[in-house]
């Protein structure tokens, strides 16, 4: 019996189309990968040409003089009480806290009239005895000639001779009591030892002082004295003669000068420094004693140096590092620093006159990176 092979309509074709479907799939698949290949590929390039954006400082030779920076405070080159040196009570007071004094100005008048009076007491008896002392030597001529010729006694001379010397020796003793008299009258008017200005009135009018009472605290404020310490490490760059600049809050902007004319013979052994002090000018008395100061101590002359700013430098504790641009691309510098001026830092090595040092962005740097220069 002959079989017969039954073919339905369709069924061929309905498996080319399947076929031709999954053919479709495999090419959109590999398309896609093809395309995300290229577009990764392509944001990797996009992403190493990106510029990152920089400022920049222009490294320039400047002239430098390496100091020491340090406080201090200022004080009165002299301070001095001045006391009383009688009894007595306080007539008249010239000056008052604050008070500019010379030399020699009278501050202070206790009353007189005790002393005045004692002083015409001891010149009236200055004038008997000098009077005593005339009657005195007339006698001793009188009876010098006499006794030479041998018409009184030796012993009759010998008396007139005692009593000339006691009346020599009684002015003598009124002077000395003139002498004393005169100067405790004119200690009763107190003046000014120095030249400066009153930083405390301790007595009033009307007060009774005895001898040693203190009356006026002066104090001398041209020149003034700035006291400030060091470390010990720093000790051997301290030198007598050097410039000292400071600055003190009252006048922002203003520095002034003086030079160090005493370092203490020893180091406190609690901070480990060194107390030094400089002799200040203050012609136009704008520095009060108490100032406190900003202090920079010049520890040699001045030279050219390169800086560069502070916020430039990188510390990774290993090195210090700064970016230059070089034909808009950056370049890792490991560098020496020397002194600090300010905001400025001396680079001893690492940095060359006018090259372009990267102060901001740097952080987001790297060798080679390319940069933008933000203008």
């Amino acid at each position: 019996m002959n079989s017969t092979k039954v073919v339905y309509p369709g069924k061929k074709n309905t498996s080319g189309r399947r076929m031709l479907r999954v053919a479709l799939l495999i090419i959109v698949l590999l398309m896609a990968i093809l395309t995300l290949v290229a577009c990764g590929k392509k944001e990797k390039k996009v992403e190493r040409e990106k510029l990152v954006n920089v400022q920049v400082w222009q490294a320039k030779k400047k002239e430098v003089q390496p100091y020491l920076e340090t406080t201090g405070t200022l004080k009165a080159y002299e301070e001095v009480t001045v006391s009383s040196e009688v009894d007595g009570i306080v007539k008249k007071i010239m000056v008052d806290e604050g008070t500019l004094v010379n030399l020699k100005m009278l501050l202070v008048q206790i009353n007189e009239v005790d002393y005045l009076l004692e002083w015409k007491r001891s010149d009236a008896a200055l004038k008997q005895t000098q009077a005593s002392l005339v009657n005195a030597r007339a006698e001793y001529q009188r009876k010098e000639t006499l006794y030479k010729e041998e018409l009184i006694t030796k012993q009759q001379f010998d008396d007139v001779t005692t009593r000339l010397t006691l009346a020599e020796a009684d002015v003598d003793r009124a002077k000395s009591t003139l002498e004393t008299s005169g100067e405790k009258l004119s200690r009763t008017k107190v003046y000014s030892p120095l030249v400066g200005a009153v930083k405390e009135k301790k007595i009033s009018v009307g007060d009774y002082v005895r001898n040693g009472t203190p009356l006026l605290q002066l104090i001398k404020i041209d020149p003034l004295k700035l006291n400030f310490t060091i470390s010990e490490k720093d000790a051997s760059s301290l030198k007598i003669g050097q410039v000292v600049a400071f600055n003190v809050d009252s006048y922002a902007g203003k520095q002034f000068k003086g030079k160090i004319n005493l370092i203490y013979p020893h180091v406190e052994e609690k901070t480990r420094t060194l107390q030094a002090e400089a002799i200040v000018p203050n012609t136009g008395h704008l520095l009060k004693a108490g100032f406190f100061a900003k202090t920079s101590i010049y520890t040699s002359a001045a030279r050219d140096g390169i800086l560069c700013p502070l916020t430039a430098l990188i510390n990774d504790n290993s090195a210090i590092r700064i970016f230059v641009v070089e034909s808009d691309k950056a370049r890792e510098r490991i560098v020496k620093l020397g002194a600090k001026y300010g905001e400025f830092v001396e680079i001893l090595e690492g940095l060359q006159e006018n090259e372009q040092v990267v102060v901001a962005g740097q952080n987001n740097l790297s060798e080679g990176v390319k940069v933008n220069v933000a203008r």
